[in-house]
């Protein structure tokens, strides 16, 4: 017990004695944060961009306008003739453009029921249909509705519209448990194969073995030291994502540290296989860099799983980083328990038990 605890102690002080690395490490996840986090922090709200070419130029058209431009999901600018705007249309910097043509408000004032109706003109992108579709829903709606005010509509059947709140999420909520996952990835993985590397091609490995001192209290000693880094360094994470973008943990802290445990023992037994296979410490962060780094973008880390190829999926949903980045993300965003989580439980544990007993069987002192 007493190596184990000056061992432990030791491999803090090699941390803050490196300051230039724990500096780097602790700033690496956050300056990720704060970037994504400050590009996409609008949400997913969709804006259109709409021109109008008023050639009527009366009161009713005047209203016309007025009402689109209240409408939060477009971005109303009027143009001066048909042509320009639909060149505006052509290069991409408007989505839809509605010309009012002359005698609208003439139309509107003399109505009669046997009169034919009046015709807007509407162009759109065909390129963007997904966008395209929701703006001509909008402005069919609109122009619907006032249509029905001309010829005072009563409606035979209504609809009854009830909203159900679903969570509210922000892209930073989904990026931040990720970063927190990336950030045990690579404090542990990419961390212990260097370090490892680097101690057994100096002999400092060697040296250890002449020594009363177990390879199991050398490995815990290690294992601890890293958890109480990595539990710091989490909580300084979550707390500036708090601060800067009000991020919050719903769910259990418990079911939190848990998962920074188990991503910490799977993640630093793979860094120690790393660490077996490497001949030298030079070798070693390429290797590293050379799996961690697919992870770090196919994981689940930035962007959804679903989001990906649907052949590529399958090989996703199999690595650890994704199950680890997904536990992080239930517990933080929707509250899951420990128990709505067994899958991702399963497959951490099934990664552990595997590195570890290779990880056993590959690693040399010498």
């Amino acid at each position: 017990m007493k190596g184990y605890k000056q061992l432990t102690l030791a491999q803090l002080r090699i941390f803050m004695r490196n300051k230039q690395v724990l500096i780097w490490t602790l700033l690496f996840p956050i300056f990720l944060m704060l970037i994504f986090g400050s590009i996409f922090s609008d949400g997913n709200g969709v804006s259109l961009d709409i021109a109008i070419v008023d050639e009527d130029k009366s009161l009713e058209s005047k209203q016309l306008v007025d009402i689109l431009e209240k409408q939060e999901t477009l971005t109303i600018t009027t143009e001066k003739n048909e042509s320009k705007a639909v060149a505006e249309l052509e290069d991409g910097n408007q989505q839809i453009v509605i010309v009012i043509p002359k005698g609208y408000e003439e139309h509107l004032l003399h109505n009669e029921e046997d009169k034919q109706p009046f015709k807007l003109v509407v162009f759109y992108d065909e390129t963007e249909m997904s966008v395209s579709q929701i703006g001509l829903a909008v402005i069919s709606g609109i122009i619907d509705s006032i249509s029905k005010q001309q010829v005072d509509y009563k409606p035979v059947i209504t609809t009854d519209t009830i909203g159900i709140k679903a969570i509210e999420l922000r892209y930073i909520d989904f990026l931040v448990p990720g970063i927190v996952a990336l950030m045990i990835l690579s404090n542990n993985m990419n961390g212990v194969a260097g370090q490892i590397a680097s101690w057994r091609e100096r002999g400092i490995l060697r040296r250890m073995q002449g020594t009363p001192l177990k390879a199991s209290t050398f490995i815990s000693a290690q294992i601890t030291a890293r958890l109480i880094l990595n539990a710091t360094q989490a909580l300084i994470v979550l707390l500036i994502a708090n601060l800067v973008f009000d991020v919050s943990v719903k769910g259990s802290w418990f079911t939190l540290i848990f998962f920074v445990i188990l991503g910490t023992l799977t993640f630093m037994s793979i860094g120690f296989i790393i660490a077996a296979i490497s001949k030298t410490a030079e070798s070693a962060g390429p290797i590293a860099g050379f799996l961690s780094f697919p992870m770090m973008f196919l994981g689940g880390v930035f962007f959804p799983i679903n989001d990906m190829p649907e052949f590529i999926q399958p090989i996703i949903k199999a690595i650890p980083i994704s199950h680890l980045s997904t536990a992080m993300r239930e517990v933080m965003n929707v509250g899951s328990s420990l128990s709505a989580l067994g899958l991702e439980v399963l497959f951490l544990f099934g990664w552990l038990i595997v590195s570890f007993a290779a990880a056993s069987y590959l690693f040399k002192w010498n």
